[in-house]
């Protein structure tokens, strides 16, 4: 199952229910309901055949942590 990665979006989708495709970074699915590219890893089977599993979204600026302060 895929999780589509946009914050306020959510939606779940199964493999079969996205297109997979290299847009130039990797490969990706386009959520059906907003559009968000979502991020996929491929991996090839011993059978020839490709698993993709889902890369978590990395923090950004607003959902980063705050840096943590320094001592003097």
């Amino acid at each position: 199952m895929f999780v589509c990665q946009n914050q306020p979006c959510g939606a779940r989708w199964m493999p079969a229910e996205v297109v997979i495709k290299n847009e130039g970074q990797g490969p990706i699915f386009r959520c059906p309901l907003c559009g968000a590219r979502n991020r996929l890893m491929a991996s090839h089977r011993a059978d020839g055949s490709i698993d993709y599993k889902q890369l978590r979204r990395e923090a950004s600026g607003a959902d980063a942590a705050p840096p943590k302060a320094r001592r003097s």
